[in-house]
């Protein structure tokens, strides 16, 4: 076990076991090479990819299926085998939210997912080769807006 500064949650122990590792870092943070993914508490829907090494840098993450059941997306030959990955029951996909007010005025970057292989916590955030996707989609894709008139 040790124990982890964290942006979010403050000091909390954690097993070893848990890190994932990002051998190319994230874009704009490639130092960055450890991970941890923790369970935002009571909110079944998000959660924090925090930072081993630098407790100020922590993503709010959500998988970018509970708001795009259509989202899809195939990856090189080259993540595969950089990530070790065997079946797809080996990947989990996050996708990292900008959190704004109102909260539904809050966006998702589908255009680059983190992938991670969870049998062996290896990570990647993979920038989709295609315009079909935006950094800044509405976390709210069906939300229809009212406006009351006097």
């Amino acid at each position: 076990m040790i124990t982890l500064q964290t942006k979010y949650l403050g000091s909390l122990e954690i097993d070893q076991s848990k890190i994932i590792q990002f051998p190319s870092g994230i874009p704009g943070f490639i130092d960055e090479l450890e991970f941890v993914l923790f369970d935002l508490p009571d909110n079944p829907i998000f959660q924090i990819l925090q930072s081993v090494q630098t407790p100020e840098l922590a993503f709010i993450v959500v998988n970018p299926y509970h708001f795009y059941k259509e989202y899809e997306f195939r990856l090189e030959k080259h993540i595969i085998e950089h990530l070790q990955i065997k079946s797809e029951q080996d990947i989990s996909v996050l996708a990292i939210v900008t959190l704004k007010q109102p909260f539904n005025q809050s966006t998702i970057n589908l255009k680059a997912p983190i992938i991670i292989n969870t049998k062996v916590n290896y990570g990647k955030q993979y920038v989709l080769d295609t315009d079909k996707y935006s950094t800044k989609a509405s976390i709210a894709p069906n939300h229809l807006t009212t406006v009351k008139g006097d």
